[in-house]
């Protein structure tokens, strides 16, 4: 309540880049201050044995993870980590530094409780991301988000996602391949079969020839029909990556409360937050059952609350992401959830 009366309501005064970088540098501070860190440990994290998760290859000590984007350049993994993440996905990365689309290119729709964002991938490049990781002293689980630089035609594409995976290969946890941002162009295009196929069919090439490889999952849209997603399901098995991210933000804008004129004026972009938890969970479920089971799925998309995790999850889920949900309802979302699924647990409605 407390963040919902008074902290939102100074942020959301601001830009939403503006209100981002001042949100970070917040936390920063707070965790730099003697006592910082026990109090945002206190405050916000739980923990629970009922929560823990095995899922590819790694012990994860809750299923709520904060979703790519949200620490693109790894500058505040180690104070989120206080907030009681179970990991936490940086990037997108890719090689080489740029510098995004021009802005504004992040907007807040409130009442629909949802972001349009057209970032373009903006960030430090490989190189920087990885000098910041490799002195990470944490022990939360990093994801590392790759992509492509958009000046990189499609025929080229994996050569910037097999550079990604050898630069960071050493500093994090499991790899995902992002290919459904809708604000690189024409970068949609790499999900279909044939070039989605080369791209993670390399990828895992290179993977197993390394002494312990390590996870790879593919980051999908939540547009796809359902012919796509079945041949989404027939390259997850024949290129034996790890699993699905389900899903990025949606091209679409249907069923929005914000009138249509500031919608317009918005543009392009895609769309997070709850207007999206519906499509988001059609695919997880879709995976899960068109596959027997046998794709383990991160599910994410309008998560705002312990309930809309669950949805996720007993969607066939076996870990769930938050991002908007996050900016909307505050930090204390992590351990909302988590205490709500280790009572789920307790009274046998849910088996993490």
């Amino acid at each position: 309540m407390f963040y919902q009366y008074f902290i939102k309501p100074v942020f959301f005064c601001f830009n939403p880049e503006t209100a981002h970088a001042m949100a970070m540098r917040a936390l920063k501070l707070l965790c730099a201050i003697p006592g910082g860190k026990l109090l945002t440990n206190k405050l916000f994290n739980y923990q629970n044995k009922t929560l823990e998760i095995s899922a590819f290859g790694l012990n994860f000590p809750n299923p709520v993870g904060l979703a790519a984007g949200f620490d693109k350049d790894g500058k505040y993994f180690s104070v989120l980590e206080n907030l009681g993440f179970g990991f936490i996905e940086i990037g997108t990365v890719t090689p080489r530094p740029q510098d995004g689309n021009p802005k504004p290119r992040l907007f807040r729709l409130p009442g629909d409780e949802a972001l349009i964002n057209r970032m373009g991938f903006n960030n430090e490049g490989l190189e920087v991301l990885k000098n910041r990781l490799k002195n990470r002293t944490g022990k939360v689980i990093i994801g590392g988000n790759i992509g492509k630089n958009k000046d990189t035609p499609n025929e080229l594409a994996i050569n910037d996602y097999l550079e990604g995976f050898h630069q960071l290969f050493d500093v994090v946890d499991y790899f995902v391949v992002n290919v459904s941002s809708p604000n690189t162009p024409n970068l949609r295009a790499l999900q279909e079969k044939e070039p989605l196929t080369k791209i993670l069919s390399q990828l895992q090439e290179s993977n197993l020839k390394k002494p312990s490889p390590k996870a790879i999952l593919l980051k999908i849209a939540p547009d796809l029909t359902n012919e796509q997603l079945d041949d989404i399901i027939e390259i997850v098995k024949t290129t034996r990556i790890s699993g699905v991210i389900a899903t990025n933000t949606t091209i679409t804008r249907n069923n929005l409360t914000t009138n249509n004129t500031q919608i317009e004026s918005i543009g392009n972009g895609g769309l997070s937050g709850k207007p999206v938890r519906e499509m988001s969970t059609r695919v997880i479920r879709y995976i899960h059952e068109h596959s027997g089971g046998t794709i383990p799925v991160i599910g994410v998309g309008g998560i705002h609350t312990a309930q809309d995790a669950k949805e996720k999850l007993d969607a066939g889920a076996c870990l769930v992401q938050v991002f908007t949900g996050f900016i909307y309802e505050g930090p204390s979302i992590v351990r909302r959830i988590n205490k709500y699924l280790a009572k789920s647990c307790g009274e046998g409605s849910h088996s993490l």
